[in-house]
C-alpha cells in the first residue's frame, strides 16, 4: 500500500507521486511571485529599511491592496519578513536582490522575466517545431541588456576555473566569439599576463562589453570587434578561438559554417574551444541539457542541445582534429577542444 501524506485539493490525502506532480505543476506560482517582485522593484524599495505595503505601493505606483497581497506572499516564501504592518527584506533578499552588492542578481533575474514570455509559448512551439515568440513593441535593448547581465552573472562564478583547465602554452591571441560581457576574455587575461583577447559580438552588445571590461581593469588588453558571426569574417592569426554558449543557438548547418569560419581565423596549430551543454546520446541526460533543449525550441528558430558525436562531426567537417573532452566539476557544461 502506498504511503499517503499531505493534503490535496478538497482535503484529499495525496500519494507521493501525486504530490510530486502537483508540486511540479504549481511550481510556476512561486516563480511568478518572485519575478513580479523583481520586475516591480519591491526589494530595492525595502533596501533602506522596513516599510508598510502602502508606502511601497506609493513608491512603485501600484495598487495598495494587490501590493500588500504580493508582499504577504513574499513573506510566505521567506523572501520578506513582517512585523506588525512593516515589511522588510530577508537577509538573503537584502544580499542578492538589492542593487549595489557584489552578488546582486536583479539583472540576471530580469532575463528570467523575459524567459517567462518565451516559455509560455512552449505548447505551440512543440506543435510547429520552432519558436513562435513575437515580442510586439519591445525594443531589442529591453532584453539584450538583462540577457548579457544574466550571462555575466552566471559565467563569472566559474570562468576562472574553466579557463584554468585550458592549456595556454603558446597562446597569445584569443578570439572570443559571441563573447557578450567579455567575462571569459577577462578570465583568459587574468590567467596569463601576456595574453590579449578580442571579443566579437553584435554592435549593440560590444558597447556593453566595453563597460564590463573597463570595470575589470582590462581595457588595455581586451578589444572588441562588432559584427554578425553568421555573416562576417573574424580576421586571422589567432592562437585560440573560444565559443561559449553559442552552438546551442544554431542549427547543425549553421554550426558547421561557424566552425569553418573559426578555422580560417586560426593560425596553423591553433585550437578551438567549444563550451556548451553536451547531452548524452539518449538526449535525456544530463537533465539540465534535456530541459535546455526546450529553452532553445521556444527562443530560437532552430537551436538545440547537441551530443558529443554531433559536435565532433561538425568540427572534423570544418578541418579540425577530433576533440578532447573536459567536464569541469560542478559547472554543468562541457569543453570540447580541437586543434587545426
Amino acid at each position: 500500500m502506498k504511503a499517503l501524506h499531505r493534503t490535496g485539493i478538497g482535503g484529499k490525502a495525496m500519494a507521493n507521486g501525486e504530490d510530486r506532480i502537483w508540486e511540479m505543476a504549481r511550481g510556476f506560482q512561486s516563480s511568478r511571485i518572485l519575478l513580479t517582485a523583481v520586475e516591480l522593484g519591491v526589494f530595492p524599495a525595502l533596501g533602506s529599511g522596513p516599510r508598510t505595503s502602502e508606502e511601497v505601493a506609493a513608491m512603485l505606483r501600484t495598487d495598495p491592496r494587490a501590493t500588500d497581497r504580493l508582499m504577504n506572499a513574499l513573506v510566505a516564501l521567506e523572501l520578506l519578513v513582517k512585523e506588525g504592518n512593516l515589511f522588510g527584506n530577508s537577509p538573503e533578499a537584502q544580499e542578492v536582490l538589492v542593487p549595489g552588492g557584489p552578488d546582486y542578481m536583479g539583472g540576471a533575474l530580469m532575463h528570467t522575466v523575459n524567459m517567462w514570455d518565451s516559455w509560455s509559448t512552449l505548447t505551440e512551439a512543440v506543435r510547429r517545431g520552432t519558436s513562435v515568440l513575437v515580442r510586439e513593441g519591445e525594443a531589442r535593448a529591453d532584453w539584450v541588456v538583462p540577457f548579457i547581465a544574466a550571462m555575466h552573472y552566471h559565467s563569472s562564478r566559474g570562468a576562472d576555473d574553466i579557463v584554468g583547465l585550458i592549456d595556454l602554452d603558446g597562446v597569445e591571441r584569443v578570439l572570443d566569439v559571441g563573447g557578450g560581457s567579455g567575462v571569459y576574455s577577462i578570465a583568459f587575461c587574468r590567467a596569463k599576463p601576456a595574453l590579449r583577447a578580442v571579443v566579437f559580438d553584435l554592435p549593440d552588445v560590444v558597447g556593453l562589453t566595453e563597460k564590463y571590461v573597463q570595470q575589470a581593469g582590462m581595457s588595455g588588453r581586451i578589444t572588441t570587434a562588432s559584427g554578425d558571426f553568421h555573416a562576417d569574417e573574424f580576421g586571422g592569426g589567432f592562437d585560440l578561438v573560444f565559443l561559449s554558449a553559442i552552438i546551442h543557438m544554431n542549427s547543425p548547418e549553421e554550426n558547421i559554417r561557424l566552425f569553418k569560419k573559426c578555422r580560417r581565423a586560426l593560425r596553423e596549430g591553433g585550437r578551438i574551444v567549444v563550451q556548451d551543454f553536451i547531452v548524452e546520446e539518449s538526449r535525456v541526460s544530463p537533465p539540465h541539457g534535456a530541459i535546455f533543449a526546450l529553452n532553445m525550441l521556444v527562443a530560437t528558430p532552430s537551436g538545440d542541445t547537441y551530443t558529443e558525436a554531433e559536435v565532433t562531426a561538425w568540427l572534423q567537417a570544418a578541418g579540425f582534429a577530433p576533440p578532447t573532452r573536459i567536464d569541469p566539476p560542478g559547472i554543468g557544461t562541457t569543453l570540447l577542444i580541437a586543434a587545426t
